[in-house]
């Protein structure tokens, strides 16, 4: 594992090193055809050879100090490409101080090269990113990694899961480890033996990497664990009893020398909260627009599908815990819950109008909600709401989730964009949310915009 690792760390180097120069070439390439921003005649490429060295290394030294040799498994491309995009920066500007520091002949890095390298760099990295990491992903397919998961609870069933629905990270969960005696099976896969035999199991198993899910356990019970691990050569990942109350990185501060951890306010305020208004309004109007004549068929076709009104109004909670009424296209019966009152949907539902069924399928129903961010009740980006009926059951059983409402409600959403829509589980969707509003950013709403948008297109943010 660690000599695969450390091939494909060395290929990514390789790969990048070469887009680069790739990237330097093409740019005086252009710059000689294209008379941007002025006509300029510029020398022989062979001259360019320091400018050259100097650009390449400046931008593999700047992704190592960036740690863009160390990406974790499961990073989406979203956020490699910001990263790369970041990392370019910052190398074509340390590039730019070199050669003005150690280059006799400055003048042959003209603006029109030093901008289009900058631009083709990032193309060229990125793509280059791309068939690394689909390499590394064939090879970690058929060649996972062995993982141990220490817990039969709910967090390790969880944990099973995603492994399972997310093929490309490389792993493969061998079994669990109880407290007691190893007996039955969970999910399809072996209780290999209680905690006391941990590293029996590692070896005989050939575990690479453990997961500790148990949050009930003593400190001293977790040490002797993660000792027994680490004796076997076996990396150890711990999920945290704290994430049931903080989803966001924790600051470490100390008071005097002692360590503490420090639980930041999660409330947008300021710029932060004006800022986002301003991308909801310019991105609710301009979507509106663009989708406007879609909005009228699908009208339409209601009216002639079945009786009743085009739109449906449902009182949601939004921010401060106050209702509102969420606008929706009708996908269903216009007597729907006379008889059952608010309940969740299920797959096939007989409630559904025909036409309704694929509004929901495709997601078009939602389509009048930026209406709702429009008039300030909603958000693009945020936790989904929920009926006032639900929220009040959800806030007795779930720590923090009143703190959802903190926010805007959202048309998406972090955890939507994760999988989590429907009937799912509500716990795993708060963490999700608190994560979303702990660490918001436009960048982190870009992000999600187009994810959804990349699933849509897939087919797999469907609802009942």
């Amino acid at each position: 594992m660690r000599r695969t690792t450390a091939l494909f760390t060395l290929l990514t180097i390789v790969v990048d090193a070469i887009a680069t120069a790739l990237a330097f070439y093409s740019a005086y390439q252009m710059r000689v055809h294209i008379p941007f921003p002025t006509p300029i005649k510029l020398g022989p490429f062979h001259s360019y050879w320091q400018l050259l060295a100097i650009q390449v290394g400046s931008i593999v030294s700047i992704f190592f100090l960036m740690r863009l040799y160390h990406t974790p498994r499961g990073r989406s491309r979203i956020d490699l490409f910001y990263n790369i995009t970041a990392a370019a920066s910052v190398g074509a500007l340390l590039s730019i101080a070199l050669t003005y520091l150690f280059y006799q002949s400055q003048s042959d890095l003209t603006r029109g090269m030093i901008l289009y390298s900058w631009v083709l760099t990032i193309i060229f990295v990125s793509l280059g990113r791309l068939l690394t990491q689909y390499l590394q992903r064939l090879v970690r397919q058929r060649n996972p990694d062995r993982m141990l998961l220490v817990g039969t609870d709910e967090v390790a069933r969880m944990i099973l899961q995603r492994t399972r629905n997310s093929l490309k990270l490389g792993y493969k969960v061998v079994g669990f480890v109880n407290g007691q005696e190893g007996e039955g099976e969970i999910d399809g896969l072996p209780v290999l033996g209680p905690r006391s035999e941990l590293r029996q199991i590692i070896r005989e198993h050939q575990v690479q990497e453990v997961v500790l899910t148990l949050t009930n356990v003593s400190h001293e019970e977790q040490l002797e664990m993660i000792a027994a691990c680490t004796s076997e050569h076996a990396a150890v990942r711990i999920f945290p009893d704290i994430f049931q109350i903080v989803a966001s990185d924790l600051s470490i501060d100390d008071l005097d020398g002692l360590p503490l951890l420090s639980v930041r306010d999660i409330s947008l305020r300021g710029w932060r909260l004006a800022t986002k208004r301003i991308f909801d309004i310019w991105f609710a109007s301009h979507t509106l627009v663009f989708i406007s004549p879609l909005m009228l068929v699908v009208a339409a076709l209601i009216k002639l599908d079945s009786k009743g009104p085009v739109f449906y109004t449902q009182t949601r909670v939004g921010l401060d815990g106050k209702p509102f009424p969420m606008i929706k296209f009708r996908s269903m019966r216009a007597d729907a819950e006379d008889e059952t009152g608010p309940v969740w949907t299920k797959e096939g539902d007989p409630r559904r109008t025909r036409l309704g069924a694929f509004l929901r399928k495709t997601s078009l129903d939602e389509l009048p909600q930026f209406i709702n961010v429009l008039l300030g009740d909603m958000s693009v980006v945020g936790p989904r709401p929920e009926r006032p009926v639900f929220v009040e059951q959800f806030k007795q059983v779930i720590p923090r989730y009143s703190e959802r409402h903190r926010e805007k409600a959202g048309i998406t959403g972090w955890a939507q964009v994760n999988g989590l829509r429907g009937n799912t589980s509500i716990e795993e969707r708060t963490q999700y949310d608190l994560y979303y509003i702990e660490n918001w950013s436009i960048l982190f709403d870009i992000k999600i915009i187009f994810r959804t948008i990349l699933r849509l297109l897939r087919g797999d943010h469907s609802a009942y």
